[in-house]
């Protein structure tokens, strides 16, 4: 049984395997021909599994507030907030796209759109809090730059790329227009600051060598926006016909494909790259971190970057690359899902709680014969 002692070191970064379970149902869906019961299940699974990290960050908060501020103020452990949001808005669409053919359409729409909104809102919050924090009171080095600092950026694209599939449900006119442009004004504050990121993260892997072995798999976190934007461009364009006036619909479908076919292919050339240093990482002597959990949401939001060019395009070739995607998604979920239950069983991940300062204390007076009391 894990108290509310066991949790003082639950951090925001456990939201990563909710949204790791979550895109492996969502990006299932979006194949051609999806495995409808085990997207199902997986999103199940993923549901589960976020009411109950709701319910222990909520105890967390309660019972470890100065652990959950320390957070806040850790350069480290603060990027990981945008995971919160990210997690909220993964299992609200997946609802729609995996979780209807069990709980029906009518249930999921009311799910995408509660959590679709409080993901949303959470995301922004981060996007605006974590790089402030980072200025104003973490001060990091170039040195310290990892491809963590992306999470509280990408929130807000992940919110472009599932609001798109809310608009059919709203009233006609101004509703739908309005949650469809408002989605494309989160893909642009996501990708430019991206943009402005990235350079930081290669300026740091070439100028201060290899991550370190643990933190290795977060290299992988580069692929999220590059295939959740990708992925954006097509739902957007998907939905825009008799939302967005002549000719803006038409435009936006051909910058679905002028905008995700050279981005896939950048994906593609940083998946290898960041494969390879995994590889030497494991050679090393990299063992299981909850930074596994990086090689599935990212990858998971390339399967449907490469099923939406597949959509927009008529290539087969996209569709073959989505489902060699998806074999390698579940590999890598497979993979973290498996270290994260030993971890949990053998305690390594959620460690006990130590003795309390004053036992510490008591433990270090040494008698004048030189004992340990």
């Amino acid at each position: 049984m894990v108290t509310a002692a066991r949790l003082r070191h639950l951090g925001p970064n456990w939201y990563a395997a909710v949204m790791g379970t979550a895109i492996v149902g969502s990006a299932g869906a979006a194949l051609p021909s999806p495995v409808r019961r085990l997207c199902a299940v997986l999103w199940a699974l993923s549901l589960l599994l976020l009411l109950a990290l709701l319910a222990a960050r909520a105890l967390h908060w309660t019972h470890h507030r100065d652990q959950a501020r320390a957070h806040l103020l850790d350069p480290a452990t603060a990027p990981f907030y945008g995971c919160t949001a990210m997690a909220l808005l993964a299992v609200g669409g997946g609802a729609l796209s995996a979780g209807r053919y069990w709980i029906g359409t009518q249930a999921a729409v009311a799910l995408d759109a509660v959590l679709f909104t409080a993901g949303t809102a959470l995301g922004l919050a981060a996007a605006v809090a974590v790089p402030y924090l980072m200025v104003t009171r973490h001060r990091p080095t170039l040195a310290d730059a990892t491809p963590v600092w992306l999470l509280p950026l990408v929130a807000p694209m992940v919110s472009a790329a599932l609001g798109p599939a809310l608009v059919p449900y709203l009233p006609p006119g101004q509703p739908r227009e309005t949650l469809l442009l408002g989605c494309l004004a989160l893909f642009g504050l996501s990708l430019l600051a991206t943009l402005l990121m990235l350079p930081l993260l290669l300026a740091r892997l070439l100028l201060h060598g290899p991550l370190p072995l643990a933190l290795t798999p977060a290299l992988f976190l580069v692929l999220g926006p590059l295939g959740q934007s990708t992925t954006a461009t097509g739902a957007l364009a998907d939905l825009a016909p008799g939302v967005v006036p002549a000719p803006y619909d038409r435009g936006l479908a051909v910058f679905a494909v002028l905008y995700g076919v050279p981005v896939m292919g950048f994906a593609l050339l940083w998946l290898a790259f960041a494969a390879a240093q995994v590889v030497r990482a494991r050679r090393r002597g990299m063992r299981f971190a909850l930074t596994w959990w990086g090689l599935t949401f990212p990858v998971g939001t390339c399967v449907t970057g490469a099923a939406s060019l597949a959509r927009h395009t008529g290539l087969a070739v996209y569709a073959g690359l989505a489902v060699g995607l998806y074999a390698l998604l579940l590999i890598a979920w497979a993979a973290a899902a498996t270290g994260t239950v030993r971890g949990l069983l053998s305690g390594a991940l959620l460690p006990a709680p130590g003795p309390a300062p004053g036992a510490l204390r008591a433990a270090r007076v040494r008698t004048r014969s030189g004992a340990v009391r």
